[in-house]
């Protein structure tokens, strides 16, 4: 496939050519039909062009855009089939297995394939066959065709070594010994052929023939669940789209339902009927097959991205998938009450669609020493969760709910002895007396994060004589003038940190209800 200028312009009356940097000359990679009649051909020196026809039109290439191009024009092939791969620079592979008669026939498929890219402005060759290897034989050194299956080797007998994907060293080297067409190669014993010119020319040929597979490898997975709905003409009012995701949601939902499964990620694809893919995915927190609740769950999604799907002329086609499902297993209905789970998880969902998944998260619980690096913060969509300590019923928690986000100073604090609990402080500007004490609870950093750690804290649970509880910690120890054998090993061993060494400071971190 290659275009030249957009969709409906005239062409242009001067022969383009393509260049690019090869063995550190300028040479012609690409070039239209009119350049081509004029004699030119690809790897020639584009000195040697300009020096033939001055007026020869030239263009470097750009195979950051060429890559993007080619990977928009195989997501518009996924309206004919989901099985695409692209086939840099300038192709790309379609496995119509199943899909042809969806359009008519491999026939009606191919023409209604080049007729919509033609439109878009794309120069066109399509060939249909058995192998991945015939295909692109027949389309770039044959003739546009359909091959029934098992004349591969009839066909592509006359075609050129070069159209069995070879380097063209090796095209070369097989000339110079006489062998010119694939058919030359047939009678061939294949061992002394493996031997001078590599295994790949013979891999190469058993592809092309049929002989041995070649799977392909999809730009993108294939969903498991999908429905789809082309439409004659195309369609751009919001109210439409939004009609064609609900017929469309309950086909998934009775796809589903049968199979005991719902959807987890779900994709909506609308196609434009310039070429043009907008793309729109939603995840849920929990496995549905409620069609009305998927339909509400899109309708929210496309009413945040009202300004970035542009219509156009409309959409054609309109595809829905589901990329991830999971069991649902039958629950017995609870005749009690509402189900606060289920709302709960269409709240979530709605939130997720309109702020995006990643906003909207939870806390999990972490293994970690320090009490503010214990919680995680993940997308609430997220499985596995770790399992939270349970108090004992009717058992004072030790450690408070929630915690400031970060440890402030306390000032003016007096202890009745160094190490022991605070009689009296003050934190910001309110001055407290201390009316019971509990504690310490010594709680040191991880003993691997060396880089990084932290003193060692000493907390207390702190109520004064308003009956406010408050959790405090002192940071550093104390008499670091007599420390123990064991405090001397890890300090020789850089375990303990140059800031225990420094004077002990009080900070809260949080408070009782």
């Amino acid at each position: 496939m290659r275009r030249r200028g957009q969709s409906g312009a005239p062409p242009l009356e001067s022969p383009l050519v393509v260049v690019g940097d090869r063995k550190s000359a300028l040479s012609i990679v690409a070039l239209d039909d009119a350049a081509a009649a004029l004699g030119l051909a690809e790897d020639m020196a584009l000195a040697e062009a300009c020096a033939r026809f001055p007026l020869l039109e030239v263009a470097h290439e750009d195979l950051a855009a060429d890559a993007a191009l080619l990977g928009s024009v195989a997501e518009y092939g996924r309206r004919w089939t989901p099985l695409v791969a692209c086939d840099a620079p300038d192709g790309m592979f379609l496995d119509i297995t199943g899909c042809a008669h969806l359009f008519g026939g491999e026939a009606e498929l191919g023409k209604d394939l080049r007729t919509r890219l033609t439109r878009q402005g794309f120069h066109v060759r399509v060939a249909i066959a058995s192998t991945p290897g015939a295909a692109w034989a027949l389309a770039r050194f044959g003739m546009e065709a359909i091959l029934p299956e098992g004349s591969e080797r009839r066909t592509l007998a006359k075609l050129p070594l070069a159209a069995l994907r070879i380097d063209g060293e090796t095209v070369a080297a097989l000339a110079r010994v006489g062998l010119k067409k694939i058919g030359d190669l047939y009678e061939l014993p294949r061992a002394p052929l493996a031997a001078r010119f590599g295994k790949t020319l013979l891999e190469r040929l058993d592809c092309a023939l049929g002989l041995l597979e070649e799977p392909l490898s999809p730009r993108l997975e294939v969903a498991p669940y999908m429905a789809e709905r082309p439409f004659a003409e195309p369609i751009g009012r919001e109210e439409d789209v939004l009609g064609a995701v609900a017929s469309l949601a309950e086909k998934l939902s009775a796809m589903l339902e049968r199979r005991g499964e719902g959807a987890r990620r779900l994709e909506l694809s609308l196609f434009r009927a310039d070429g043009a893919v907008f793309t729109v995915t939603a995840a849920t927190s929990r496995a549905t097959h409620d069609a009305e609740a998927i339909a509400d769950l899109f309708s929210t999604r496309l009413d945040v991205l009202r300004d970035e799907l542009d219509p156009g002329f409309g959409y054609d086609l309109v595809r829905f998938s589901v990329l991830a499902a999971d069991r649902i297993d039958a629950a017995q209905a609870d005749l009690a009450g509402p189900d606060n789970a289920e709302e709960l998880a269409r709240l979530i969902d709605h939130l997720g669609a309109r702020f995006g998944p990643s906003r909207i998260v939870r806390q999990e619980a972490f293994e970690s020493h320090l009490p503010e690096r214990a919680v995680l913060h993940v997308p609430v969509s997220g499985v596995g969760a770790a399992a939270w300590k349970i108090a004992e019923p009717e058992v004072p928690p030790e450690r408070p709910m929630r915690l400031l986000l970060k440890p402030e100073p306390v000032e003016e604090v007096v202890a009745m002895v160094p190490d022991g609990p605070p009689a009296r402080f003050r934190w910001r500007h309110i001055l407290h007396e201390v009316a019971r004490a509990e504690g310490p609870e010594r709680i040191a950093d991880e003993w691997w994060r060396t880089a990084e750690s932290r003193p060692t804290r000493d907390y207390y649970r702190i109520e004064d004589r308003e009956g406010r509880r408050f959790w405090l910690f002192r940071e550093g120890l104390l008499g670091r003038d007599e420390k123990s054998l064991l405090e001397r090993e890890k300090e020789r061993k850089g375990l303990l940190t140059r800031k225990e060494h420094m004077p002990p400071r009080w900070f809260m971190h949080g408070s009782f209800a």
